[in-house]
């Protein structure tokens, strides 16, 4: 019997995986820490490393398959034992990959139903309540382009709002809070999810530790997170610890929304389009760039007080920007 490669617990909550894409073959040589296989957990696709080389004797899951945590996946040999003979060919399942058409059934993958799973425990389970702001950021874009102009990152909207995010929550601690039954858990440090579309759904990766970040920090780490999750390499430790998440649909048009708790946080910011907007300023018309905010939260853990002064708070840093430190 070969050594068996079985299939790894890739994150505290997995119980079972999904095997995406096979990276390997039969006869193949792989070395420890080779990626063989693309696996979609509960939270996302992640790549799993060989904990060992030799030659590839048998693969025993296919593309597309949902196997527990521990279930044998592939069975290796000793490259001096390796058959010489062409390797048996193991049948696999094209992974679903939508082309959406009139009259069309489209299954849903193990991603989009723990997607839609979570968002239905979020409307049944979390008692939110809702505050809008509409906040000028005419200064906020020149600062951002001013940034833009004179350093090596490029910064993004988003990573501004994160940090005004993580200024409001060090003020207001409790809108870190986890509801845990008979408590609420404030978070040790501050982690943000970026909401970002892949190609099978919607991904919340966390910037970490925000408080501790520069702007050029959280750009930085904000921009490797979205390559990691557009190439479906997010590891565990990327999708832990959020205690507010930031959806941004503004790219599309959308001037404002109602965003969804993600389960386990305490509330989500939903970003609509910046807008040229004709205000009133000291009895005067002029054009100012305004954006819309909505804030959902979690009512078990902060009241409206303290969400509406941390909202306003938020807004207020990013209508002055060069408070942004």
């Amino acid at each position: 019997m070969g050594r068996e490669i079985k299939l790894a617990q890739m994150g505290q909550t997995m119980e079972e995986g999904t095997i995406v894409s096979c990276k390997i073959k039969p006869g193949q040589k792989i070395n420890k820490g080779d990626v063989i296989f693309e696996v979609e957990t509960d939270k996302a696709t992640l790549e799993m490393e060989s904990p060992a080389e030799g030659i590839v004797k048998e693969i025993v899951v296919a593309e597309g398959q949902t196997v527990p945590v521990g279930d044998l996946l592939v069975i290796l040999e000793d490259e001096v034992k390796a058959a010489p003979a062409a390797a048996k060919k193991t049948e696999t399942a094209k992974a679903v990959e939508p082309a959406y058409k009139p009259g069309q059934k489209v299954p849903l993958n193990k991603f989009m139903k723990i997607i839609g799973e979570k968002m239905v425990q979020s409307k049944r389970e979390i008692p939110c309540f809702y505050l809008n702001v509409a906040v000028d950021v005419t200064d906020l874009a020149a600062y951002r382009q001013k940034l833009n102009s004179e350093g090596n990152v490029k910064v993004s909207f988003n990573d501004l709002i994160i940090k005004a995010l993580g200024l409001g929550i060090a003020k207001w601690p409790i809108m870190s809070g986890r509801f845990e039954g008979d408590s609420i858990q404030i978070a040790e440090s501050i982690g943000i999810g970026l909401a970002i579309s892949v190609k099978n759904g919607l991904v919340a990766p966390i910037v970490k530790e925000v408080e501790k970040k520069s702007i050029q920090e959280i750009a930085q780490y904000s921009t490797a997170l979205i390559e990691r999750a557009k190439n479906g390499k997010l590891t565990p430790s990327d999708i832990d610890g959020g205690c507010i998440t930031v959806s941004n649909l503004g790219a599309f048009g959308i001037e404002s929304f109602i965003p969804i708790v993600v389960p386990g946080q305490c509330s989500i910011l939903g970003i609509g389009k910046i807008a040229d907007t004709c205000v009133s300023s000291d009895g005067n018309i002029v054009i100012r760039k305004m954006m819309k905010m909505t804030l959902a939260v979690d009512h078990r853990i902060a009241n409206g007080a303290e969400a509406a002064q941390f909202l306003d708070f938020v807004a207020k840093m990013l209508a002055e920007p060069e408070k942004l430190i």
